[in-house]
């Protein structure tokens, strides 16, 4: 029988508590623990949350940051640096389940995107939006972000947000396999940055391990899982910076070889050092 996805149902409860929260808050005068949305929120009235690269684009742009957002920026990146940055890209952000229903199909009818792109690619996109927000004045990818359209459109009910989502699904779908989170997004890059050294991370365990490639399938991010797979050094934990600490390959691996993890102390441990080479003596000659 197989295993229940709970990894996968926990990060959909979050979501939707998350969004549900913003939206209670913005239309439920009763229930306004949470108040804002995912660029600038305030929970229970007093804790201030800030979306730190929209303040670091805002900071370029020349505009004045707040105390309140500095301090909500310091909050976040704390507490996406403990858990690993990109957490928010799999825990949080409102895209994610429609990357994940793209990469279903794709799975299930087999489909490819027309146009294969580079992972490094993000970076370019972050360093472009941070340019541009210099340049122009303005929080560039904050007018753009289909995260923010998306977010929008639930919580407020703005019109069109439908349309965004729709066009992640079918760029996804057709044009470039997990191209917008996993290749585009500069949210994602900045989070890979803050998340380097998180005490949160995927353990493996080779022993239990039976080759079975059902986690390298499942990962949004198969790069990551380099250092676990046949052939490779075998490594105890999963150390890459772009690792979305989503549980997709613990909740696809049945031997149980992975698992979610705290890590301590909280840096990428040291291998093994090889002994020094035994050099003979040389041969006497007579």
């Amino acid at each position: 029988m197989r295993r229940l996805p709970r990894w996968l149902i926990a990060r959909r409860l979050v979501q939707l508590t998350v969004l549900g929260g913003f939206w209670a808050g913005a239309h439920l005068g009763a229930a306004r623990w949470l108040r804002g949305d995912l660029s600038s929120a305030t929970v229970a009235g007093w804790l201030p949350l800030t979306d730190p690269f929209a303040a670091l684009q805002m900071w370029l742009a020349g505009h004045a940051v707040a105390a309140t957002a500095l301090t909500g920026a310091a909050v976040v990146l704390g507490l996406y640096g403990l858990v690993g940055g990109r957490g928010f890209c799999g825990w949080v952000c409102p895209i994610n389940p429609v990357t994940d229903l793209a990469a279903w199909i794709n799975r299930r009818f087999a489909l490819r995107g027309a146009v294969r792109l580079s992972r490094q690619a993000r970076w370019v996109t972050l360093a472009v939006s941070l340019a541009l927000s210099a340049a122009l004045g303005v929080a560039v990818f904050e007018w753009i972000s289909p995260i923010g359209v998306a977010q929008r459109w639930v919580i407020y009910g703005l019109g069109g947000g439908w349309t965004v989502v729709a066009g992640v699904l079918l760029f996804d779908l057709f044009i470039v396999e997990r191209g917008v989170c996993g290749h585009l997004c500069p949210l994602g890059a900045f989070y890979q940055v803050v998340g380097a050294r998180p005490a949160v991370r995927v353990r493996f365990d080779v022993t239990a391990c039976d080759d079975c490639m059902a986690c390298h399938k499942i990962c949004p991010e198969r790069h990551v899982l380099r250092p676990i797979l046949p052939g490779a050094v075998r490594a105890t934990w999963i150390n890459s910076g772009a690792c979305l600490n989503c549980g997709r390959c613990v909740d696809a691996c049945e031997p149980g070889a992975l698992a979610l993890s705290l890590r301590w102390p909280l840096r990428a441990p040291r291998p093994t050092p090889k002994p020094p080479t035994q050099i003979p003596p040389p041969r006497r000659t007579t």
